[in-house]
């Protein structure tokens, strides 16, 4: 059986954020990917602090390249997170090892990417809003996703 899902970030800008979301994903027992290159150095001062003394808990693979974590993960369905989607949170059917993947804070992801993604899902927010901070968004989505699947540790 599949894991219930994974996280991917893409090329994340915010060592603070990554750390945030590496934490979140060691304490539920997910695996994350790393998609490089980053905006820092993945042994930063910051994202240590953020991810505090869980990261030596967190199962993680770091991917050279997008081509590198296609290749890797090419059984496996891609989930995009971004405000440009159809469908919402609430009405979306997760499914035993979908990979959540989540842009980059500046920029999101490219085209390529987005239209590389099997699905795509947007979170809901209230009017005259942009975006969730992104170690925000992962940690909503991902209490989501374990939920339906009723998959939390």
């Amino acid at each position: 059986m599949p894991r219930p899902v994974d996280i991917a970030l893409f090329e994340p800008d915010i060592p603070q954020n990554t750390g945030a979301v590496m934490r979140t994903a060691a304490c539920l027992g997910v695996p994350v990917h790393i998609i490089e290159p980053c905006g820092f150095v993945l042994s930063d001062a910051r994202l240590r602090r953020a991810g505090m003394d869980y990261l030596d808990r967190l199962e993680m693979t770091r991917h050279a390249s997008w081509a590198r974590f296609r290749d890797a993960l090419a059984d496996r369905r891609l989930v995009l997170l971004t405000t440009r989607a159809e469908t919402r949170l609430p009405e979306f059917d997760f499914a035993a090892g979908d990979v959540l993947l989540f842009g980059r804070e500046s920029a999101g992801v490219p085209e390529a990417v987005h239209a590389a993604a099997d699905r795509r899902v947007r979170v809901p927010l209230a009017p005259g809003t942009r975006s969730l901070n992104l170690a925000a968004s992962a940690a909503m989505v991902l209490a989501t996703a374990l939920d339906r699947l009723g998959a939390y540790p």
